[in-house]
């Protein structure tokens, strides 16, 4: 716990023109791209336009290729394994993203601008959607390029190993319980600074483990490493984990579900985590 954390390296790409980028994304190959260099040169257009004129690439292979030019990575469908649910990777240009973005928006001005860089994502009822939101929300703030990571910090049902497609592995209940160290972190390579941090070995004391003081060191060390760090937990309903994981954060977001969360519920939580010393940091109303 008290080693230097490390943080995975990041595979540079030695070639960012659009003729690099498309073939070390296999899109094209070198026999290919020669006639796509004779087109170029003949008729003095662009690569990207000969490729697509010669039919080795669409309009959307071209705009992903911009996107990672400008790091702003996205993916089309089908590509990788991770859920198709993740709006933010999969449509970053829809609506439901948009919205996003402007909540991403209000957490930098009203939490993160203030210096803090750990958030806790609380939901109230298990269905309310807080693990697949705090990980769409990751990944608009890695797109930003603010340096993220997103902990699953759920030690009774986790599911973010599943959403970015990870093999199950060393994770938070194990550093916790001294059995791992930073290394269990994941860069997430599709993205430009994504990384997560699974649940670990399911303990049988998940409240207690969270509320052991190496938790408070541990992200202590995540906060020197990174601008920002979301914390994904067990519903409300289920236990008093999300207050100590809040402790530890510091600033809670609340989510809930229109037509399904209560506000009584609502009222009640933001007082607890008030009184356990964390700042209600916003609220939002998933629509499902």
């Amino acid at each position: 716990m008290n080693s230097p954390m490390s943080i995975p390296s990041m595979p540079s790409s030695a070639d960012s023109s659009i003729g690099g980028i498309l073939l070390a994304s296999g899109k094209i190959t070198p026999e290919s791209a020669e006639r796509v260099l004779r087109m170029q040169k003949e008729l003095g257009i662009r690569f990207g336009e000969a490729a697509q004129r010669l039919g080795l690439i669409t309009e959307a292979d071209i705009q992903q290729v911009l996107a990672r030019q400008f790091d702003y990575p996205y993916l089309q469908a089908g590509e990788n394994k991770f859920s198709e649910e993740l709006l933010a990777a999969y449509q970053p240009f829809s609506p439901q993203v948009e919205q996003l973005r402007a909540v991403r928006s209000q957490l930098m001005l009203r939490w993160f601008a203030r210096g803090r860089k750990s958030l806790a994502v609380v939901q109230v009822n298990e269905t309310d959607g807080a693990s697949m939101f705090a990980a769409n929300l990751a990944v608009v703030f890695s797109q930003l390029g603010e340096n993220t990571l997103l902990v699953d910090a759920n030690l009774r049902k986790p599911s973010l190993n599943t959403v970015f497609d990870l093999r199950p592995g060393q994770g938070l209940s194990d550093v916790l319980a001294g059995r791992a160290d930073a290394s269990a972190v994941t860069r997430i390579p599709s993205f430009v600074s994504l990384s997560v941090l699974g649940a670990g070995t399911l303990p049988p004391n998940p409240q207690e483990l969270l509320s052991r003081s190496a938790f408070s060191a541990f992200n202590a060390q995540l906060e020197a490493s990174y601008d920002v760090t979301l914390y994904d937990v067990a519903p409300f309903a289920l236990g008093a984990d999300a207050l100590a994981v809040a402790a530890r954060a510091g600033g809670v977001l609340l989510i809930g579900r229109k037509d399904h969360t209560l506000l009584a519920d609502i009222n009640t939580i933001t007082e607890e985590i008030r009184h356990s010393g964390a700042e209600v940091v916003g609220a939002v109303m998933i629509d499902k």
